[in-house]
Formats: C-alpha cells, sequence, structure tokens
C-alpha cells in the first residue's frame, strides 16, 4: 500500500474508532454496561467506571478531531492519537467494550506506530505549545474555583459542611468525573458540580488539542532580498501574466525552483497556503517552483492552493493531480484601438461628457513625478474613501501606492481630488489595475472617465494593453441570462445576483464590460472537492470578502 493509501485508511479507521467509543458512552445500550465483567473482575468502584465512561467519551471525541490532522501528515497529531487510542484501550477496562472496542484501539495504535513515517508534517512553532498548555490550566483553574465557590457558599440544607481540603478535592475529583467526600441532600446539587467539572474538563483537553493541532500561520513577509530576486524574473518575464507585479505583496512568502528560475509566492491562511496567479519566472522552471511549494506544504501540514491561475499556470498546476475550477475572467483593453465612438460605447461616451461638463479634469502621471507629499495625500485618501477596514484584494492588489513604474490617475474638481485610480506595471508595454477609489459624494461617471482618460493617453506612454477588474463567474451570469437557458444555469444567475448585494460580482462585470475588453479566464487550483470548503475560506479572507470570525479569531489568540 502507498504512503498516500497508507494515511487515508489510518484516517477513515481513526474516525471510525473514535465515532464508536463516543456511541459505546452515549447510546444507553452502552451505558448499561458500564459495571461490566472486567470492571467486576479488578473489583473496581463505580465512580472508575464513570471516570473510565468520561475518558472514553473525550477520547472518542478527540480521535475524531485528530482525523482532519491524520490526513495532512502532522506529526503532532499522530502522537495524539497515538496516547488517544492507548487511553482509550486501558479506559474500556471500565467497561465492558475490551473485547471490541479495546481491542480496535490496540490495533489502531499498533498500525500509527507501523505507520509512524508517513507522518512528517511540523506542528505550530513552540506559540502553539505553550498556548495549549496556558488555555488548559486556565480550564482546569476556571472549573476548580467555581466548584469550590459552589460548594463553599450551599447551605447545610443541600450538603454536609466540608473542610477546606475536602472542598478542594471534591472540586478537583468533578475535573475528571469522580466524586468525592461530599455528601449531598439535594441530587441536583451533586450533579450540578459534577456537570460543571466535566465540562470544564472536557473543554480543557478539547481547547488544548485545538492549540497542539491547529496549523502553523506564520506572519508573512517579503525581505528585501526575496523582493530584488522577483523583480529579476518580472523584468525577464513580466509580460506573461497580467497579475505577476502583484506577486511584490509584503503579506506573502516566496519559494524558488532550485535553479532560481522561477518563483511561487503563497499566504498561509487557516490552514492552506493560498499562492496567488501564476508562478513567476520562465514557465519552463515553474514546475520546479510549484514542487518545492508543494514540499513546503507537506512539511507543515498546508492544504495548497492558487489562486486566480491563467489556463497555462492552471495546466502546469495540475500535473501535480490538483483540480482546477475556472472562477471567472480577467477584463484586458487593447489600448491601440480603444475608442469611445460607435454605438456600444455610447454609456461611457454619455458619463464621460457629463463629468467633464461638471467640471472634472483628469491627470494621469507615473508614480515617480509625485512627490513625498502628494503621493501621501493620495494615499491618506485612498484609505479614506475605501468603505471598510479591511484592504480587499489579494491576487490582484499590491497593498500599497507608488513603486517604481506604476501609474495614477486622478479625477479633481475645483483643486480638490475626489477620484483616483492606481496601475501597476505589466511588463513594459502593459498597466494592471490595482486601486480603484473615488469620494462617496462625487458625481457617478467619475471612474469611467479616469479608465478612458488613461486608456486614451496610454499610447503616449508606451502601453498596449490594460487589464482591469475581475469579473467573477462571469459565464455562468451570461448563460443564466440567455434566452433558452436551463434551470441550473437560471439557478446559477439567481444566486449569483442574490451575492451581489454583499459581493460586488455582477456589478464588476458590468462596469468592466462597458469598455469591450478581451475576457481571459482564470482559474482557482485546489487538491480536491474535500479541501473546497477550508480553501474557500482562505481565499474569502485573503481577498478580504469574508472567511473566519474575526472576534473569535481574537478571542483564541487571546
Amino acid at each position: 500500500m502507498t504512503g498516500a493509501a497508507s494515511v487515508a485508511a489510518i484516517t477513515w479507521v481513526t474516525r471510525l474508532v473514535g465515532v464508536v467509543a463516543v456511541i459505546s458512552v452515549v447510546v444507553p445500550a452502552g451505558r448499561r454496561g458500564m459495571r461490566g465483567h472486567v470492571a467486576e473482575w479488578l473489583e473496581l468502584p463505580q465512580d472508575a467506571s464513570t471516570a473510565a465512561a468520561a475518558v472514553v467519551l473525550v477520547s472518542g471525541v478527540l480521535l475524531i478531531l485528530l482525523a482532519s490532522g491524520l490526513r495532512r501528515r502532522k506529526r503532532r497529531a499522530w502522537q495524539l492519537a497515538l496516547a488517544a487510542s492507548v487511553l482509550l484501550a486501558l479506559s474500556h477496562l471500565g467497561l465492558r467494550h475490551v473485547m471490541g472496542a479495546g481491542l480496535v484501539s490496540v490495533a489502531l495504535a499498533v498500525t500509527l506506530i507501523a505507520n509512524r513515517r508517513h507522518f512528517i508534517a511540523q506542528p505550530d512553532p513552540v506559540t502553539g505549545k505553550w498556548r495549549a498548555v496556558r488555555v488548559f490550566l486556565q480550564l482546569l483553574v476556571a472549573g476548580l474555583v467555581i466548584n469550590f465557590a459552589m460548594l463553599s457558599f450551599a447551605p447545610h440544607s443541600v450538603l454536609e459542611p466540608l473542610s477546606f481540603q475536602d472542598r478542594l478535592g471534591e472540586s478537583a475529583l468533578a475535573l475528571l468525573g469522580l466524586s468525592g467526600p461530599a455528601v449531598f441532600h439535594m441530587g441536583w446539587m451533586d450533579d450540578l458540580t459534577m456537570s460543571v467539572g466535566l465540562l470544564f474538563g472536557l473543554g480543557a483537553v478539547l481547547v488544548a488539542a485545538y492549540f497542539l493541532l491547529r496549523s502553523a500561520e506564520p506572519a508573512p513577509h517579503l525581505s528585501e532580498a526575496d523582493k530584488g530576486k522577483l523583480r529579476e524574473l518580472l523584468d525577464q518575464h513580466g509580460e506573461r501574466d497580467s497579475l505577476g507585479y502583484f506577486a511584490l505583496r509584503d503579506d506573502k512568502f516566496v519559494v524558488f525552483s532550485k535553479t532560481g528560475k522561477a518563483a511561487v509566492t503563497y499566504r498561509v491562511i487557516a490552514g492552506a497556503a493560498v499562492a496567488s496567479a501564476d508562478p513567476l519566472g520562465d514557465s519552463e522552471a515553474w514546475p520546479g517552483a510549484i514542487e518545492e511549494f508543494l514540499e513546503v506544504c507537506r512539511l507543515h501540514g498546508w492544504v495548497p492552493a492558487a489562486m486566480g491561475c491563467s489556463e497555462l499556470g492552471a495546466t502546469v498546476w495540475s500535473r501535480f493531480h490538483l483540480d482546477v475550477l475556472e472562477i471567472g475572467d480577467e477584463a484586458v483593453v487593447n489600448a491601440e484601438t480603444f475608442t469611445l465612438e460607435g454605438r456600444v460605447m455610447r454609456g461611457v461616451r454619455q458619463a464621460v461628457s457629463r463629468t467633464k461638463r461638471a467640471g472634472y479634469k483628469v491627470r494621469v502621471r507615473r508614480a515617480e513625478e509625485l512627490g513625498d507629499g502628494e503621493l501621501a495625500e493620495l494615499e491618506a485618501l485612498a484609505t479614506n474613501w475605501r468603505g471598510s477596514e479591511t484592504e480587499r484584494g489579494f491576487s490582484m492588489a499590491l497593498g500599497r501606492m507608488g513603486d517604481p513604474g506604476s501609474v495614477l490617475v486622478t479625477a479633481e474638481q475645483g483643486g480638490q481630488t475626489r477620484g483616483l485610480l492606481q496601475f501597476v506595471p505589466w511588463g513594459k508595454e502593459g498597466l494592471s489595475l490595482d486601486v480603484m477609489r473615488r469620494d462617496r459624494s462625487a458625481d457617478n461617471g467619475v471612474n469611467e472617465l479616469m479608465i478612458s482618460e488613461l486608456l486614451l493617453a496610454a499610447r503616449e506612454h508606451g502601453v498596449k494593453y490594460v487589464s482591469l477588474n475581475f469579473a467573477a463567474f462571469r459565464k455562468l451570469m451570461e448563460q443564466g441570462r440567455r434566452i433558452g437557458a436551463g434551470p441550473v444555469a437560471r439557478i446559477s444567475a439567481k444566486v449569483l445576483g442574490w451575492a451581489s448585494h454583499w459581493i460586488q460580482i455582477e456589478t464588476l462585470y458590468r462596469f468592466n464590460a462597458k469598455f469591450q475588453p478581451d475576457w481571459v479566464p482564470r482559474y482557482l487550483v485546489f487538491p480536491g472537492v474535500r479541501e473546497l470548503p477550508r480553501v474557500g475560506v482562505a481565499v474569502f479572507e485573503a481577498e478580504g470578502l469574508g472567511g473566519r470570525s474575526r472576534w473569535l479569531m481574537r478571542m483564541l489568540q487571546r
């Protein structure tokens, strides 16, 4: 059996053993066995059997959670799964399932040991380990203090008076599901202390396991040396991909092929390593860079993905047994043939004329022509006009302004800047739209004016092609609204129209279409349908469109 097949089999067996363990405690038929033959033979007390059931329940839930980490070959998941399977086998001594589930747990432990060489993914560094220890102790102490307080303030009609040591012992044993020296007159008080203890005890184990198992999510940063190497690749091969320059974002990592002729830039979010657009450099060297990237993913247990690939890039990625999904089209305008004349350009032409009559004037300048003070002022305006705290964009956004070679377009009215565009270099003869902002009180049509003026002035700047916004799922929208479209196509178009209330899907498509662009398909690359939800969350979060709850992430980080 191959390594991948062995890992897949162990993953499913681990998940199955965990489910069976949970059922053995939760289902009434399992609970009736808490005083089984082995427990009686060993003369175990009733509390020991109850504690064994609690341990079996925790171990079962833990194995279910660990299955995901085992699938990604995480070493720490293997260690915890081995410990949980041994603990599960021992815990069945207190139940009657030792001949069944107990032996299965032993078999799982033996299988894990025999296949330990396959689990090589590195865990989250020291921060994850010590945070797990801290959270584990915090929850245990919280449960201990709460139970101690309840026992201290309970009236004598509820339980017999206890000494300090007895209250402390009762509170500690409740964390394990065991009874202590307390004598309760009211059954509800006994149940309450036991429930609180088990809740915090189980919570401590499971939350600590989360921190031990989570994939490393290091803060991304490109060093100046890496940026220098990437710029060299862009100088040599930058004209091939309109999104290549966005590889220079600061919040990315980079891995180079062994020859140094190609590179993959990526960011790690929610256990997924998301590469942006095509690899940089010589397309013949792309496989070498992709191999290095996939090796990094294997070492850290990350799910590999690539967002916004071209057709050529998706073809190369697919050679590594990855799935490909078309996610939309990039709008590319030929500046040499662009004109405002003709019936199809009537809407844009009217918007341009209307804004010019309102006193708007457009300036098209290279970043090098702006002084530091003016550039800082434009950056402040762009931040103020953004409309949200999150900077949107990952595969088609740079995250800063004023890079050499960039082109800035401003719309001014009465001496005040009312709109701003930034385009980054696309090789030597192209530009890619990076920033498009305007004052909310500005007249409609300002964006159309700025883009049209840039396209008309492009030849003066030696620009032949201009890449505009990305139109997600453009073909689905077009197909669903054609006469005779099938029910699936119509439903898909309606869903996308509904989603456009929160995400600019249809709006961007309609805006791009005004300029009669060529549509260039873009693709998402991912390992398979099973990993698509994780990749989707990572992509949405990277693009600033959603993802994990910020409140929950801040709480977990604390």
